[in-house]
């Protein structure tokens, strides 16, 4: 069967409808949103406002380059009308309108990545109004609250109209409008809703100002409730523009979820205006969770670029990639209004902007942290991971964001290099740390040992990016940040805790004997065989040489396929019972024993890394020899 959307135009004049399948994902998502219950139906006017104001944006850019546009379609504004008598609610606007293709390819299609991972949290979740908006798939929401949807819409500068229909099912039908419907359309959109029953309360004039003073009161075009008098009920100013004592914070909060089409509160707000060389207006929001699109391969900002209150795109990168959590408008007021998104990429005074606004947001970041602690530590727990992205991008804030991090350690949670370095032992000179996929497993990581036995604090880094940044060389205030799994650790001038701990099991190992027996059984399976300084109870581990990644990058890389890591270096505990058992083996020439006991001692630290031995079949029948040596012969 062909693609749907490749059937010819029909001509205005047709009135036979085309039949579309959706996507399977907008099936999906019609039957959770037409059988689903929601406690936050408003959402669904919300989104249909917001979608009608980005349509207004739209042309009113376009309209720069090309004012012709505009034709006869009035002035920019939304339209909201009930019919009580036909149960209908009509959102309407005069933005920059579809096409035939343009109804078939945004109505019928989500080109988002992560949509099925979407559609698996709003199928679980109690109440999903909250993750509609957030995630981009507004338009569908209309659905909760009617059983049938009606679309005509003309692009602007276009003589056809054209008609999107569906009642909820697994398709659409699209066909061109006919006269009337063409003569109440002459550009934008109109939206028809045919309310269900329990739905019919948004017909009422009140409860319809209601919503959209709640919502959408900061949408910067006309928002017109149509009636006996029709009449503006929002106040379309730009809130940005606002000097910031007249504003309330329920004010800000309406404003947030507005742009951000989300139901949690703002973490953080910032607003101010730049005067100077460079003049613009800065709304800004740290969320308090997590957007959906937060770990999209692509690291777009969303950040609204307006020139003059005439929005451009929310794709100018006004801040970096580890920033891109943060949300709101920028208007600027020297940049040229027909300035194009690829003109923005290689602007100096973007670049200027650029720089200015990172420097404020890791400025009040900064400050609220010192001044409200709690609220800081939430805007950690939800953007931590894509902070710390800085401290391998920026090398320029590098310090300011080492500042900001806060770790989980073997002291604590929410520990700063401040605090760390305030902590030091006698004769620390080190900031150390140990990275891995989990907390569990780091925390029984046998590579703690002799820091734990002198009670020397270790970072526990277990997000992804820990691997990248930590890997380049870092300082926070003359205290280098060193690695538990990387080159030679000495903590001999660190006293123990417990002084007598040396004298329990004094070591009677000739080191040079034991080391070079096992590097010969293990032959080309490691770099190196050292005597380790990490362990105090563990038989042996694996490190990185000194000159390369640590352990956890070259994990991570070679799970990428880039490459498959250097052989790591086997270092031993001379101390312990089963490395001595290799020097007793190797004194009495029971070489099957040195190899057996050599290969052992390796495959052991392999699995206490979390990884899977070599040869596991190998590994198992070599443990059984072991064991079934020991045990006492049967009579």
């Amino acid at each position: 069967m062909g693609d749907a959307t490749d059937r010819p135009m029909m001509t205005q004049s047709a009135t036979a409808a085309e039949t579309h399948p959706f996507q399977a994902e907008v099936a999906e998502l019609l039957r959770l949103m037409v059988h689903a219950v929601y406690s936050e139906t408003d959402v669904f006017l919300r989104e249909l406002i917001s979608n009608a104001s980005d349509a207004c944006d739209k042309l009113r850019y376009e309209a720069i380059a090309t004012p012709e546009l505009l034709g006869d379609g009035g002035p920019l504004a939304i339209r909201i009308a009930p019919d009580t008598a036909a149960g209908t609610l009509t959102i309407g606007d005069t933005g920059i309108g579809m096409d035939r293709q343009e109804l078939i390819d945004n109505l019928g299609t989500v080109a988002r990545s992560g949509t099925r991972a979407f559609i698996s949290r709003l199928s679980q979740a109690q109440d999903g109004a909250g993750l509609i908006g957030r995630f981009g798939v507004g338009f569908y929401s209309a659905f909760i609250v009617a059983d049938r949807i009606e679309v005509t819409s003309r692009r602007a500068g276009s003589a056809e109209a054209w008609v999107w229909r569906c009642s909820g099912g697994q398709g659409f039908e699209v066909a061109a409008a006919d006269d009337a419907q063409g003569k109440r359309v002459p550009r934008g959109t109109e939206i028809v809703l045919h309310l269900k029953e329990d739905a019919k309360r948004y017909l009422e004039p009140a409860e319809i100002e209601r919503v959209v003073r709640t919502y959408s009161d900061h949408i910067q075009f006309p928002i017109e409730l149509v009636g006996a008098e029709t009449r503006q009920i929002n106040a379309a100013s730009a809130l940005w523009q606002r000097p910031k004592s007249e504003i309330k914070a329920e004010e800000y909060k309406e404003a947030y979820r507005s742009l951000t089409a989300g139901f949690d509160e703002p973490a953080m707000t910032l607003h101010y205006k730049a005067e100077g060389r460079l003049a613009y207006a800065v709304l800004l929001f740290a969320p308090s969770s997590r957007p959906f699109d937060l770990f999209d391969p692509a690291r777009k900002g969303r950040i609204k670029l307006y020139v003059r209150r005439v929005y451009i795109t929310d794709d100018a990168d006004l801040l970096p990639a580890y920033l891109r959590f943060m949300r709101g408008v920028v208007d600027s007021e020297d940049l040229p209004l027909n300035i194009s998104r690829e003109m923005l990429q290689n602007n100096p005074q973007v670049a200027q902007m650029r720089k200015a606004l990172t420097g404020r947001v890791l400025s009040e970041l900064e400050t609220l942290a010192t001044k409200d602690a709690e609220t800081f530590d939430k805007i950690w727990k939800a953007f931590g991971p894509v902070l710390k992205e800085g401290l391998y991008e920026d090398y320029e804030r590098r310090e300011q964001l080492l500042v900001l991090s806060r770790f989980t350690t073997t002291v604590g949670d929410g520990r700063t290099l401040k605090q760390y370095v305030a902590d030091l032992k006698p004769n620390q000179t080190d900031i150390y740390y140990l990275v891995g996929e989990s907390l569990d497993r780091l925390k029984s990581n046998p590579k703690l040992e002799a820091a734990r036995a002198r009670g020397i604090e270790v970072l526990l880094l277990t997000d992804p990016v820990d691997a990248f940044w930590s890997a380049m060389p870092f300082d926070f205030e003359g205290k280098p940040l060193k690695s538990l799994s990387r080159g030679e650790i000495d903590f001999g001038l660190v006293p123990l805790l417990d002084q007598d701990t040396a004298k329990d099991t004094p070591k009677s190992v000739d080191d040079a004997v034991v080391i070079a027996a096992v590097k010969a059984a293990l032959g080309e399976r490691v770099s190196d065989v050292r005597a380790s300084q990490r362990l105090t109870d563990s038989a042996a581990c694996l490190v990185a040489g000194g000159g390369g990644p640590d352990r956890e990058l070259e994990r991570l890389l070679a799970r990428q396929g880039r490459g498959a890591g250097a052989k790591p270096v086997l270092e031993l505990n001379m101390r312990h019972p089963l490395v001595q058992a290799v020097s007793a083996a190797k004194l009495a020439a029971r070489e099957d024993d040195v190899a057996d006991l050599a290969a052992l001692l390796c495959d052991q630290a392999q699995v206490l890394d979390g990884e899977i031995p070599d040869d596991p079949a190998a590994f198992a029948t070599r443990l059984n020899r072991l064991v079934a040596r020991g045990l006492p012969s049967s009579a």
